[in-house]
């Protein structure tokens, strides 16, 4: 497959084009600093900015099989990068026929009221945007999403094992929500799911694979 990653130098991004590759797809990363991708074979950097107008964001995006949005900001800018900069991309899709979305997010991203009770309150505006840019598309767009909801990151080693559920809050290592968002593709049956996910004791295709 062709796919474009958004936000393509970040750290989660960096191994999920990694994964990408090694599964045989091509991809394109965009990135406002687009000498941070990672260089590998089949992989494209380009310079993306998601404060651009739409019709920019077209041009450099194009036409890939599948988006994948791991944008975030250094928290200056959440609304124009994190909500707004997130519908751009959206509405690209939208207009350049590319039906399959891939939304990182974060916890309970559509579920306020849980965020006090489970201590997430000190990310407010960050979920915030979230919550905006999710909501978005779940319920604007006719697109094929999935949305993964990560617990907190960690740059421990990958366990290849991880539990989707909306449980306790725990943490995720970076390589293993990498592999999860690359895998989605595998997994049909992830498409129009928002998917909580925490380190787990099952092996992440077999945790993608029981969603229903």
């Amino acid at each position: 497959m062709k796919i474009f990653v958004v936000g393509g130098s970040g750290r989660v991004a960096t191994a999920l084009i990694r994964d990408l590759v090694a599964a045989g797809h091509t991809v394109t990363a965009g990135s406002r600093h687009p000498e941070r991708i990672i260089k590998l074979k089949n992989v494209t950097p380009v310079k993306l900015d998601l404060h651009d107008e739409p019709a920019e964001l077209r041009k450099v995006i194009g036409h890939p099989d599948v988006i994948y949005f791991t944008a975030g900001s250094n928290g200056s800018d959440l609304l124009r990068t994190d909500a707004m900069g997130a519908v751009k991309t959206m509405k690209v899709a939208e207009a350049n026929g590319i039906r399959r979305y891939i939304m990182l997010s974060a916890m309970f991203p559509l579920e306020p009221e849980k965020w006090r009770e489970n201590g997430l309150m000190i990310y407010a505006d960050y979920k915030i945007a979230k919550f905006f840019a999710d909501n978005y598309l779940v319920n604007q767009t006719d697109l094929d999403y999935t949305i993964l909801s990560p617990t907190d990151l960690t740059t421990e080693a990958g366990m290849g094992r991880i539990t989707i559920d909306s449980g306790k809050v725990a943490t995720n290592p970076i390589p293993d929500v990498a592999l999860t968002l690359a895998k989605i593709l595998d997994h049909p049956n992830t498409i129009r799911k928002v998917m909580m996910m925490r380190t787990g004791d099952t092996p992440i295709d077999q945790a993608l694979a029981s969603v229903n």
